[in-house]
């Protein structure tokens, strides 16, 4: 078994006095990561499936009496797909003040939902996880250096989902099924859509834009709406996890774009599932933007997971000067150019001095083992 990062993070959490929420996208392994703590810790846990009826009504409006009694003698309370229960923040709220001795792990696949349900209420009681697909990290401890060089175009195409990363075959299919009805399920679930169709077209132009500077009025024109409505959709695909957003670094320069942002997905895969293209590289004219999506997408993964706050960015001016991702961390900003072929790249001049003491580097296929490991 492929072990998660955030396994031996929670282990460790286990029992301080906190409920902990593990948020991420449906079938990347949020289920399984409850199950392998379930039985490293024993028979004293209950798992409670928050797809079930009758889960969905014990755990809603109750009181912190007739929940004592739910756990019984167990000391762990497992809860999967918790957006799906009314309440659950004041819940695990008792859980957390009346019911101490019981440790309380919730995932959700639904970070609006979930999110909006617990801010209040567990405000001060809990540690929160994001798990996403497989980073790298996770398959180069696992593979080993020699394996996932050899499997990085695969990556590109294929994306990181455990289902697809684990051998069986099927890649594809799965990743169709994955763009479809599970890609959806939790905006539709949880929102009021008037035009379910324009969803999919949405997703659809952004699939084609990643690494592009992206319009919100010129989705609205492709989709047919209107730009109030295009960024609510937008915001609903980024609080399920489908994609995320960078905004553009300015501070100094005149002519640097200040209010443009550009979308990435969280999966290459799924990006690549949505546009029905699994061709290889060779066959390819997207690989400069598969590249960067993935090791942006990477990116993501390793900050949250190294506990690294920094603020993420892409840099560009009115004259097309350009740089594909800026961080800005511990006081310094970290400039960087993403290359799948290696070769020099020269940083814009207009930065370097606008920017003095920045660190500029180019992360190419050769480079990225040490980058993100």
């Amino acid at each position: 078994m492929i072990e998660r990062i955030l396994y031996k993070k929670i282990k460790a959490r286990l029992f301080k006095g906190k409920a902990i929420i593990v948020l991420g996208p449906r079938r990347v392994g949020k289920t399984t990561l409850l199950k392998k703590i379930e039985m490293d810790i024993g028979g004293k846990t209950l798992f409670l499936d928050g797809d079930e009826p009758d889960v969905r009504k014990k755990l809603s409006d109750v009181s912190s009496s007739e929940l004592k009694k739910l756990a019984g003698g167990n000391k762990v309370l497992l809860i999967d797909e918790a957006q799906r229960i009314k309440n659950i923040g004041v819940t695990l709220k008792l859980f957390t003040d009346k019911i101490p001795e019981v440790q309380v792990i919730a995932t959700g696949s639904s970070s609006f939902e979930l999110a909006n349900q617990i801010k209040e209420p567990l405000t001060g009681r809990k540690y929160e996880y994001h798990l996403f697909p497989f980073s790298e990290g996770e398959l180069l401890r696992h593979n080993g250096e020699t394996e996932e060089r050899r499997l990085l175009e695969s990556r590109l195409i294929y994306g990181m989902y455990p289902e697809v990363v684990i051998p069986g075959g099927g890649e594809k299919e799965t990743l169709k099924e994955f763009s479809g009805s599970y890609l959806y399920k939790d905006v539709f679930a949880f929102n009021e859509i008037r035009k379910p169709e324009m969803i999919q077209k949405l997703v659809e132009a952004l699939a084609l834009q990643i690494g592009s500077e992206v319009s919100i009025n010129e989705l609205a024109q492709i989709t047919g709406s209107d730009p109030m409505t295009v960024e609510r959709y937008v915001t609903m695909l980024e609080n399920a996890f489908v994609v995320f957003r960078l905004r553009a670094f300015s501070r100094n320069v005149r002519n640097e774009l200040k209010k443009s942002r550009k979308f990435y997905f969280y999966d290459n895969g799924i990006r690549n599932a949505i546009i029905s293209n699994f061709n290889s590289l060779s066959l390819r004219t997207d690989t400069g933007a598969l590249w960067e999506n993935f090791i942006i997408s990477e990116r993501m993964k390793y900050l949250h997971y190294k506990d690294i706050h920094a603020n993420c960015y892409f840099w560009r001016t009115t004259q097309h000067q350009e740089i594909d991702y800026v961080e800005e961390r511990d006081g310094k900003l970290h400039a960087f150019e993403f290359k799948w072929n290696p070769r020099k790249v020269r940083f814009p001049k207009t930065f370097a001095d606008a920017y003095p003491g920045s660190e500029m580097k180019t992360i190419s296929r050769d480079d990225i083992i040490n980058w993100l490991k």
